[in-house]
């Protein structure tokens, strides 16, 4: 899916920013792109903390899609982030989780 998704982000870059919102986002440059990042990641945790099931899925994915075209911006395929996951497991905790 959020290969998928990064498809239509790309293919969305060069789109007329008159019509396509992702292409406004391209082209109002990376720290424009960082900072709609940070703050659906607030919205996010606002939802998780005060609002319902709903509010929580919706702002979720506002997050994974901003998350998305800052990779298409910075050139980073979901493939590369995958594949470091994919690294990580099975791997120990640098520090135990906290209860």
């Amino acid at each position: 899916m959020l290969t998928r998704l990064y498809a239509t982000v790309e293919a969305r870059r060069g789109a007329d920013p008159n019509l396509s919102g992702t292409a406004r986002l391209f082209l109002a440059g990376l720290p424009k792109i960082a900072q709609k990042l940070g703050e659906e990641a607030t919205e996010t945790v606002v939802a998780a903390l005060a609002q319902g099931h709903g509010e929580v899925v919706a702002e979720s994915a506002d997050l994974l899609y901003h998350l998305l075209v800052l990779w298409a911006a910075r050139e980073v395929r979901p493939a590369e982030v995958f594949a470091e996951l994919e690294r990580r497991i099975g791997r120990p905790p640098k520090k135990p989780l906290a209860p």
